[in-house]
């Protein structure tokens, strides 16, 4: 029951509409017996910055930030926890004495997701596709989690330069690759696993990959969509249909919340409620086996 006891957190961005947050929020605080509820809010871009104080004023416990603002919003923070520096992005933000302290909860919930799947990262050979802001999170968790080689295929040569290059600034790690998606003949003649991050195949347009030709499928041992509508993208088809093994997103939407959710409440979420709250996000988007 809401009453004046109730802390309140929420997610800002534009749209916010079709969010499964609250979904994970809400059900973490009934499950915790938290007194917390979590709303989305739509906020346009020229009132950014405004929605970030009166948060504040608000006395709102925490804020997730979603797309377009998660580079934006870093200008109106008190501080920004060094993860999330490097990846010069935050998705969370933790209520601190004078404002709001920001996180980035997308690299570790994606690395949290694919360890629970058994995909090690240290020591693989991995490809990424994408330079947008989900691949850049995802070529720093494999940098930093000791990948012996990433591999950005990018439409455009030029910003996964770019990517690469940053990335390898803010890790030190030398064996960051960009090529253009033409060029993935290229790859050195071996198995690879391949994080799919681009918004192609995203629901409704789900008949589409970046790369369909089927040479580069066989160079797949497992592939890992960030996409979780629908629950088998076209290039988890692909990767099936040369004998690979394929996940999508939604255990990484999954654990940046929870992850987000223990941030702001100073806990740790037990791995046997992550289940429920996962079974429960499967039910709603009608999702088969990951396998």
């Amino acid at each position: 029951m809401i009453d004046g006891y109730t802390r309140t957190c929420g997610l800002i961005g534009n749209p916010v509409e079709h969010t499964l947050s609250p979904m994970i929020h809400n059900t973490l605080a009934a499950l915790l017996s938290h007194n917390l509820v979590y709303v989305p809010f739509h906020v346009e871009k020229d009132n950014i910055f405004s929605a970030l104080k009166g948060a504040y004023a608000l006395n709102l416990l925490g804020l997730n930030v979603t797309v377009p603002y998660k580079s934006q919003i870093m200008e109106g923070l008190v501080s920004v926890d060094e993860l999330a520096e490097k990846i010069g992005a935050v998705n969370t933000l933790v209520r601190t004495e004078g404002g709001y302290k920001g996180y980035n909860t997308d690299m570790p919930g994606l690395y949290r997701a694919m360890r629970g799947e058994g995909i090690e990262i240290e020591g693989q050979e991995v490809v990424i596709l994408g330079a947008g802001g989900a691949a850049r999170a995802a070529a720093f968790m494999c940098a930093l989690q000791n990948a012996s080689a990433v591999y950005l295929l990018n439409r455009s040569y030029d910003k996964a330069l770019a990517v690469a290059k940053e990335v390898k600034e803010k890790t030190g790690k030398e064996y960051i690759y960009p090529m253009s998606l033409s060029q993935y003949e290229k790859l050195p003649d071996r198995k690879f696993l391949a994080i799919q991050a681009t918004s192609v195949g995203l629901y409704p347009d789900t008949e589409r990959a970046v790369i369909e030709e089927e040479a580069f499928y066989r160079k797949i041992h497992t592939g890992y969509d960030l996409i979780y509508k629908p629950s088998e993208t076209c290039f988890m088809k692909l990767v099936r249909k040369q004998g690979g093994e394929a996940y999508h997103g939604l255990k990484m939407l999954l654990y940046q919340g929870i992850i987000a959710y223990e941030l702001w409440n100073n806990i740790s979420v037990p791995e046997k409620m992550a289940v429920q709250v996962y079974e429960i996000l499967k039910k709603k988007m009608g999702v088969m086996d990951e396998r």
